[in-house]
């Protein structure tokens, strides 16, 4: 593997840092954040500064308004934008718009690609996905599936009906991929399905926005009823039956750019934890130089080590065209944790300014707990793993 990183990569990452620096940083405590992320006109405002910037959405190939940038680029991007919260909702490279724009690419029909793809690239629209339900419905098994997809007699069209939870950037999405099982049909087999709808479809109703830990996530989490959603033929993404194929090979590169983004949080937090350490005193010293402070400042700085190689190898797999599934599993377990980690310490090195909203860690405690669950708890993770390691699939 090499590590080098290109100059023009490079230069795009300094270019990256000093926008979170001097765009992002200073609008981090603009009242238009709300407990369900940003507001439209504040998103649209990032946005446009993103697009000024030349940074609007790296991961998306150039004929659709992107960088182009391969997973790599994105490892090193992407941690830059991540340094503020805001940085990733101004490049456009947030969830779940970044993953849906990937999928797209990868599965849309040049038709879909028009509709749906070139304004999301552009930042000027939202998405969301639906897949994951309230019990008894698919969450971290996806199999449990409840939400359905039927014919409409002989009209072609389908008729999606079910429950969808948790369903982040719902409010104000402009459509939706929505997961729903089929049973076999002329186009394909049994299994499950995705469509492509726009969210004034009738029956697509958002039924309310929970209150979450996190606070960043454009739209919030939400609610949505599908009742009677009648959407036509064309409105099917992919192939019918291959929804759970296309749901992996968005969630493998999904789990990693998550990394990625967070990876750049990791580092604020212990940057903030440093510089507190420095000047801080207690007991006729700096804080840093007291072992309890100054250990928990080295593990972090070993935790952050950590997460980078492992992007970066899992990111080298995906460049060379290997799935990188199980890769992308054990990424995510090693990096959520340990990321968790470096803020927990960074919060502990500041003390009662660490609890409080006056330093930015707070914040990033609570975006950076969740990862822990969504696109996969640790614990699920560890049992696909466990499962390969018994059946001899390691190398």
């Amino acid at each position: 593997m090499d590590f080098t990183v290109p100059d023009d990569l490079a230069e795009l990452r300094e270019r990256t840092e000093a926008f979170v620096r001097e765009e992002m940083i200073p609008r981090e405590n603009d009242d238009r954040l709300g407990h369900h992320g940003p507001s439209e006109d504040f998103r649209h405002e990032l946005v446009a500064l993103g697009r000024r910037a030349g940074l609007i959405s790296p991961h998306v190939g150039r004929e659709w308004g992107g960088l182009g940038l391969d997973h790599r680029g994105k490892a090193v991007v992407f941690e830059a934008a991540g340094y503020s919260p805001l940085g990733p909702i101004a490049m456009n490279c947030f969830a779940p718009d970044e993953a849906n724009m990937h999928l797209l690419e990868q599965v849309a029909d040049e038709a879909q690609k028009e509709r749906y793809l070139r304004p999301l690239a552009a930042g000027d629209t939202r998405s969301c996905f639906m897949m994951t339900e309230p019990a008894p419905g698919s969450g971290s098994d996806p199999s449990m599936l409840t939400t359905t997809a039927r014919r409409a007699g002989n009209t072609g069209d389908f008729v999606i009906d079910g429950t969808k939870w948790l369903i982040t950037g719902a409010v104000g999405a402009r459509f939706a991929i929505i997961m729903a099982k089929n049973d076999s049909d002329p186009l394909g087999p049994a299994g499950a399905t995705m469509f492509l709808a726009p969210m004034d479809t009738s029956g697509i109703k958002v039924e309310r926005v929970l209150d979450t830990l996190d606070q960043y996530m454009a739209g919030g989490h939400g609610v949505v009823s599908l009742d009677n959603v009648r959407v036509p033929e064309s409105a099917v993404l992919g192939r019918v039956g291959e929804g759970f194929r296309y749901a992996q090979a968005r969630l493998a590169p999904a789990r990693l750019t998550h990394c990625m983004r967070w990876l750049g949080a990791a580092r604020r937090a212990h940057d903030v934890a440093t510089d507190y350490a420095r000047t801080r005193t207690a007991f006729g010293r700096p804080l840093g130089e007291h072992e309890g402070v100054g250990f928990m400042l080295a593990d972090n700085e070993m935790d952050l080590h950590t997460c980078r190689m492992t992007i970066w190898h899992c990111a080298w797999l995906l460049d060379r065209g290997e799935r990188g599934r199980h890769e992308s599993s054990m990424a995510k377990v090693i990096c959520s944790e340990a990321i968790w980690r470096v803020v927990d310490r960074s919060m502990q090195v500041l003390g009662g300014l660490g609890i409080t909203d006056d330093a930015i860690v707070a914040r990033l405690f609570r975006e950076v707990r969740p990862f822990r669950i969504y696109d996969g708890p640790s614990e699920v993770h560890r049992w696909s793993i466990a499962q390969r390691v018994l059946r001899g699939g390691t190398r």
